[in-house]
């Protein structure tokens, strides 16, 4: 065998500390040699289906212990689990599932409608299993087998015949902030060395399994991935975990309450909270704000957020409730890991939006120059190193987005930046939604956090909409903090921080801006929002 293996890993684990906690959600406890027999259950009904090797099994599930156990399973067997966006609706799932080649699917009760909707119009072919996970929301279907028996059904430790390898994938589907969803492909050792830096001693360069057993002393981090398990920050941050020796906390509620996430934290001593930005940061801010003192949060040593920004405002009002713990801002998408950091403690909160450079970090402009630092110059963040193979049956885009620059391969995936004379990045955003405004470019990102340190502002989403004399009017969705908010004090409060061709030409006060469960903005669809609520220029 090639190279790390999360399978491998994973019962390495379980052979050391088989009585450790390795899963939380509510009321429900997993010891790592319970993890470890139900996902042997799960890989051989996999096997048991004629799959073949780096056959892919869908997830389509709200966080749950069941959502790793199978994820174990399908690596077990050597398959490829495929992360799916419970958000999305009949044609977008036919689309993912036929895109993805999924052979097998693990789905939530909650779900057997659509998911028999799809079956019925024979819309997802190549399925050949269903899994049907009991969330209480009614009977496992006929056409489908309830998981909790084959969760308790193998024998023993379960093997492929083609057995592990490094080389075999971890597939992540991104749908970013356009276009249809696409599948990153990364090699398992190529993301297991990636996370190295976080799993602490054992891992090397070369797999040696006994003296990564002999590492497996105590058990690892309790962590608590506050979003959800079909994003990436969630599942890299578990998946982490796990190989740590870890125990992965879930929290029951489909819908983030930070009361519960602060309950939880208290009653597990979670270690390491996983959010996505502002979207979960504000809420739990607010809770230890309303109620100082009711939650004793010492026990959190860093607080991680990756895939949308993080308002300095909110990194120094946590910092305030526990000066001891570390808040870590992960410059990353899921094509490309370690582009920057930043990381805050104490007093000091990191300014939104400003990071180190990663150590095979880069900027480079469209012609494949390096960015001068201090010149001003706008290029997009690229990292080298390892990086994914590029995106499942996508050359085009692969090509795009992973770039041949001199000697080296690097993924680029449309972060626009520029570079400071010291070296650090500030980010602008994706130019997949640049705003073309009277011939300057407007980066929707950063007027959303000039406009989000106003104290009255929640969150706010900035697009660009038709506009006969702009082009496009750079135009603002803002959801209120609190009473008291109107567009003309919003805007004098962007105009004293903004260039006059960034402030929205009109700010469009509503109830919420409809961020997704992992924080994301679908800007589209916002964009369509906008010219339906938009007032005539004034």
């Amino acid at each position: 065998m090639s190279g790390w293996n999360f399978a491998e890993v994973w019962e390495a684990v379980a052979d050391t500390l088989p009585d450790a906690g390795a899963l939380t959600h509510g009321a429900v406890h997993r010891r790592w040699v319970d993890l470890d027999r139900r996902a042997d259950g799960v890989a051989r009904w996999l096997l048991d289906l004629g799959s073949q090797e780096q056959d892919k099994v869908a997830q389509y599930l709200y966080n749950c212990p069941e959502y790793l156990e199978s994820m174990f399973g399908a690596y077990k067997a050597g398959m490829v689990p495929v992360n799916t966006n419970y958000r999305y609706q009949d044609d977008e799932l036919a689309y993912l599932w036929d895109n993805a080649d999924v052979v097998a699917v693990v789905f939530h009760g909650i779900f057997t409608d659509r998911v028999q909707r799809l079956r019925l119009g024979r819309r997802v072919p190549k399925v050949r299993g269903w899994l049907c996970v009991d969330d209480g929301s009614g009977p496992c279907p006929a056409w489908a087998t309830p998981y909790e028996e084959v969760a308790m059904s193998a024998p023993g430790r379960q093997r492929a015949p083609w057995g592990r390898d490094g080389d075999h994938l971890y597939m992540l589907y991104t749908g970013g902030t356009t276009g249809m969803p696409k599948g990153v492909m990364w090699r398992q050792d190529d993301l297991i060395m990636m996370l190295a830096a976080q799993l602490g001693g054992g891992f090397t360069g070369v797999p040696d399994y006994d003296a990564f057993r002999a590492s497996r002393v105590a058990p690892g981090p309790v962590t608590l991935p506050a979003c959800p398990l079909m994003h990436g920050t969630g599942a890299l941050v578990a998946m982490s975990s796990l190989a740590q020796g870890g125990h992965v906390v879930t929290l029951p509620a489909r819908h983030f309450d930070a009361e519960e996430l602060l309950d939880t934290v208290e009653r597990l001593k979670v270690n390491i909270i996983a959010i996505v930005g502002d979207a979960f940061a504000k809420p739990i801010l607010l809770a230890l704000d309303a109620q100082p003192g009711r939650w004793d949060i010492s026990s959190i040593l860093a607080m991680t957020s990756s895939g949308v920004m993080w308002s300095e405002k909110t990194k120094r009002g946590l910092l305030a409730h526990h000066p001891g713990m570390l808040l870590v801002d992960a410059f990353s998408s899921s094509e490309a890991l370690g582009m920057g950091s930043s990381v805050s403690g104490g007093d000091a909160a990191a300014p939104t939006a400003v990071f180190t450079l990663g150590p095979d970090a880069v900027v480079v402009t469209d012609d494949d120059r390096l960015v001068e630092p201090g010149s001003g110059e706008i290029g997009m963040v690229g990292v080298g190193g390892r990086v994914p193979l590029g995106y499942y049956k996508d050359e085009e885009r692969s090509a795009r987005t992973f770039r041949q620059i001199g000697d080296r391969r690097y993924s680029v995936p449309g972060d626009f930046a520029t570079v400071d004379a010291d070296g650090t990045i500030r980010l602008l955003g994706r130019g997949s939604v640049c705003i073309n405004t009277g011939g300057e470019k407007v980066f929707p990102e950063e007027v959303e956090e000039v406009l989000k340190t106003h104290p009255m502002v929640g969150d706010a989403v900035v697009l660009g909409v038709p506009d006969e004399a702009w082009g496009e009017a750079v135009t603002a969705l803002v959801q209120a903090a609190g009473a008291g908010l109107t567009e003309d004090g919003l805007l004098a409060h962007a105009r004293e921080r903004l260039a006059h061709y960034k402030v929205p030409k009109q700010v469009l006060l509503v109830e919420s801006v409809g961020r997704a469960a992992n924080g994301k903005i679908d800007y589209a669809a916002c964009r369509e929002r906008a010219m339906a609520q938009r007032r005539p220029a004034r």
